[in-house]
């Protein structure tokens, strides 16, 4: 079972996307079968949608009444065979019953998919699968698969959800630190089970919080595909300036690259979650996208475009004083703010001219946010203020005067600082 994913290799920002949990959420006791969806909020339907999507062969049963299944692979031999009676509608006396003794089957079979699917009946989740094809390593045969390959597919997987989740936000080619809080949050409620094995690995995105995300996902991931065929046999890359719109992003083709690199191939396969249906201008079973080692030139250079072409924002910022420091008692200064409103960014850094860094080292020492405008720059993942002008000190209620100097006396150092010279 591998750990929550997190947000970045640099740790700035706690983990966005949970592990398989040892019980699906949202379930209640079961007897010694353990905890289990309650039959009576089962659809028939759905279930053996699941089933059939997870590779659970129909094996016949009374027309119209129910149907039988068993589990993917070859039939097992003795008394520990799985089979399933899924009735065909919930409107018979005994529907119920067989959901429930269909249900407890599940949780008793050995079929890996088992799992997966009483978690899609749990919480109705689109699902989200990413694989590798890489070397064997010397247990490769018995299923092992290596543990830089595990974590390298866990990794372009945590990327690859929070492009989608950032191009939700907004279309743009390079988003840096913009939206990444409300991007992450999006994701919370994502759970991950990885196959045994580590060459793959699935995430359950819920359809009532995170269908934007998976939607986005689906057309961003066919964008980039297209845009690197088109790059490929052309030489060109304006397919990748178009694709911006559908979600395509420096992000995502960082996040293709990290899953990609040191593969034989690797794909993202999309399953709409069959009790709400397939969304508006989506394909009723999307076709997998693939990608290959042959495809990272083009990715790498979209890339470097989207960072260099990415343009800057002018902004309006208001935010509270946590870092002052100049070189010397006067002169300019480098301020660090904590953003409250004005950008999607959790902190920016400008330099001021020594009366703008006075006024914000008052504004510090009394506890109160300030106001500054500027040009919000790229370079940096937009954590750099430029072009700085206006800052004045903001009026806050006194509750929030009192947390900014609550923070203030944490961190007494940057105090200091505020105070040098002066």
């Amino acid at each position: 079972m591998h750990r929550p994913m997190d947000e970045s290799a640099d740790g700035d920002t706690p983990s966005a996307v949970r592990p398989h949990p040892t019980e699906p959420p949202g379930l209640r006791p079961a007897g010694p079968a353990g905890n289990l969806p309650d039959p009576a909020r089962v659809d028939p339907a759905v279930l053996a949608a699941l089933l059939a999507r997870h590779g659970w062969r129909r094996r016949g049963g009374a027309a119209g009444r129910y149907s039988r299944w068993t589990p993917p692979g070859p039939p097992a031999t003795g008394g520990g065979a799985t089979s399933l009676l899924v009735p065909g509608t919930g409107a018979f006396p005994d529907s119920e019953d067989l959901l429930g003794e269909a249900l407890t089957a599940l949780a008793r079979s050995a079929a890996p998919s088992a799992r997966d699917i009483l978690v899609s009946l749990a919480v109705p989740s689109d699902e989200v699968r990413w694989w590798r094809e890489a070397p064997e390593p010397a247990a490769g045969a018995v299923g092992a698969a290596s543990w830089t390959g595990a974590e390298q597919l866990h990794g372009a997987a945590r990327q690859i959800l929070l492009a989608g989740a950032l191009a939700v936000r907004g279309r743009a080619g390079y988003h840096g630190a913009r939206h990444r809080r409300r991007a992450l949050a999006a994701l919370d409620g994502i759970l991950v089970g990885p196959a045994p094995g580590g060459r793959d690995l699935t995430a359950f995105v819920p359809v009532e919080t995170g269908r934007p995300v998976a939607v986005r996902l689906h057309h961003a991931l066919h964008a980039t595909r297209e845009a690197v065929d088109y790059q490929r046999a052309t030489g060109g890359m304006d397919a990748f300036d178009s694709a911006v719109a559908a979600g395509v992003s420096r992000e995502l083709t960082e996040a293709v690259i990290a899953l990609v690199r040191g593969s034989e191939g690797a794909g993202i396969a999309l399953e709409w979650a069959p009790a709400a249906g397939t969304p508006d201008g989506c394909p009723a079973r999307p076709e997998p996208v693939e990608f290959s080692p042959g495809d990272l030139p083009a990715l790498r250079r979209a890339g470097a475009r989207y960072l260099r072409d990415e343009p800057a924002v002018a902004v309006g910022i208001t935010g509270a004083v946590v870092r002052l420091r100049r070189s010397g008692p006067r002169g300019a200064g480098i301020v660090r703010l904590r953003v409250l409103a004005g950008a999607e960014v959790p902190h920016v850094r400008l330099e001021l001219d020594e009366e703008a860094y006075r006024i914000a080292g008052h504004a510090h020492l009394v506890g109160l946010p300030v106001r500054v405008e500027g040009r919000l720059e790229s370079r940096g993942g937009f954590r750099r203020l430029t072009r700085t002008s206006q800052v004045v000190p903001v009026q806050v209620d006194e509750a929030e005067r009192d947390r900014l100097m609550k923070s203030l006396q944490e961190n007494v150092d940057y105090f200091e600082e505020a105070c040098a010279g002066e």
